[in-house]
């Protein structure tokens, strides 16, 4: 009997699924080959590792970690809810985490952005595995540099407009900076699950998460496609838009979320919308329980490529 493939994240190729047992072998996301080798992907995943601009409880730098071995249970099925192997349509690859610079933080910020318009300008798709939401800025720096002024769809617990003045190292506040910046499109911008007070809104439409819950999933959907429209738009998602029971594992925990379930019916409802890249952060495994929130996290990033890849099939 010829013995299952183990360790596809380095010997497999960047099509096809793999067969590795869930509970072994290298923790890639979704098993995806382990390169630095940006030629022939689609798709590019990597991770983010930084915690340092946190307000509340640390350990997102273990979020992308966290994130690959969640992904494993995904490893060789037909995916659901398409029924299709992404990756016969998709050549994706984990690119590892972002070198970030020990003993200067101010550096972060831009060893981030540098590393991402790499990425971004080989023509894959990017998505990234937080670290907090700090992150989300240069990823954004990055993308407009090839895509100018995108919309914005948010998922948070958070409007993150706190104003603390240019170059602060927040995670409350890439949303104003973005503004400042001519990153984002406010018209074209809107946040979804929000449950605490900001300062203002920066002109992007928000959905709080009572309203949310009221509105319905397929309403949802018909509000944010409006607001989005068919230009480049970007995704964040911060894992604490969901309420601590999906999600406990995070920093800044707030009580009257979203379900996991109504979380991801969402972003499947949002399948056909052109985004050019996304992130998950937030996921902070220090305060996970049995890899609930790790699983939340990659779940929402397997739809997401799912969708990719039935705009391929």
């Amino acid at each position: 009997m010829m013995k299952p493939p183990v360790d596809h994240a380095f010997t497999g190729g960047l099509r096809g699924g793999a067969h590795d047992p869930t509970f072994a072998g290298a923790h890639s996301f979704m098993r995806r080959p382990y390169t630095k080798n940006l030629a022939g992907a689609d798709v590019v995943i990597w991770g983010v590792p930084f915690d340092l601009s946190v307000t509340n409880r640390p350990g997102t730098r273990f979020g992308p970690a966290a994130i690959r071995r969640a992904s494993a249970i995904f490893d060789g099925d037909p995916q659901y809810p398409s029924g299709i192997d992404p990756f016969e349509h998709l050549a994706a690859i984990d690119y590892g985490d972002c070198a970030l610079p020990r003993g200067d933080l101010a550096a972060h910020r831009a060893a981030i952005e540098a590393e991402a318009t790499r990425l971004v300008e080989s023509g894959a798709h990017l998505m990234t595995m937080g670290g907090d939401h700090f992150i989300t800025l240069p990823l954004l720096r990055a993308h407009a540099k090839k895509h100018g002024p995108m919309g914005l769809l948010q998922f948070d617990a958070h409007q993150d407009t706190w104003d603390h003045g240019p170059g602060d190292i927040s995670h409350g506040t890439f949303v104003v900076e973005a503004i400042r910046e001519g990153l984002i499109d406010p018209a074209r911008s809107i946040q979804v699950g929000i449950r605490t007070i900001a300062p203002g809104d920066g002109g992007i439409a928000v959905i709080h998460a009572y309203h949310a819950a009221e509105m319905g999933v397929t309403r949802l959907a018909e509000a944010i496609r409006a607001r989005l429209g068919q230009g480049p738009s970007y995704l964040t998602f911060d894992i604490d838009c969901l309420d601590p029971a999906f999600a406990p594992g995070t920093g800044t925990p707030v009580s009257g979320g979203m379900s996991a379930a109504e979380a991801l019916r969402l972003v499947w409802a949002l399948r056909d919308l052109p985004f050019c890249g996304m992130d998950v952060v937030e996921v902070s495994p220090p305060y996970d329980h049995a890899e609930i929130t790790a699983i939340a996290g990659a779940t929402i990033m397997q739809h997401h490529l799912q969708a990719l890849a039935l705009r391929r099939a």
